[in-house]
């Protein structure tokens, strides 16, 4: 099956350790303003999606809830020909995200979608 989205082991372990913390979480990227394409993490249901967001899909952590992972509308017209990979990085992000007080950030890293994943997509 292909997926838009996956995480990385080490943001695996971080969101472990945040839904231990804060219950269920969900990412949004804005592609604005507060880190503009970094992920932004969230309690579920704490952060609004809007008609024009996107869900990208879930990222599945052994011993959690699904992950849902949305994006704006206007930013996946730019991303919709990626994969994206949440990772984690040393370093603060927005005060906004829940990570931001364990001294580490989430990050995208992203790939051109093959031909082939392009068209299970569509």
């Amino acid at each position: 099956m292909t997926h838009r989205v996956d995480r990385t082991p080490a943001a695996a372990d971080l969101l472990r350790r945040l839904v231990s913390r804060h219950g269920p979480v969900m990412f949004h990227q804005s592609g604005g303003c507060c880190d503009g394409s970094a992920p932004m993490c969230y309690p579920a249901g704490e952060f609004r999606v809007g008609a024009a967001d996107v869900l990208l899909g879930s990222l599945v952590v052994d011993g959690i809830e699904d992950v849902p992972v949305w994006m704006s509308g206007p930013q996946f017209e730019y991303w919709k020909h990626t994969h994206l990979t949440i990772d984690v990085v040393p370093g603060r992000g927005s005060g906004f995200s829940l990570e931001a007080p364990e001294g580490v950030r989430f990050l995208i890293r992203s790939r051109l979608l093959s031909d082939e994943e392009s068209a299970a997509l569509n």
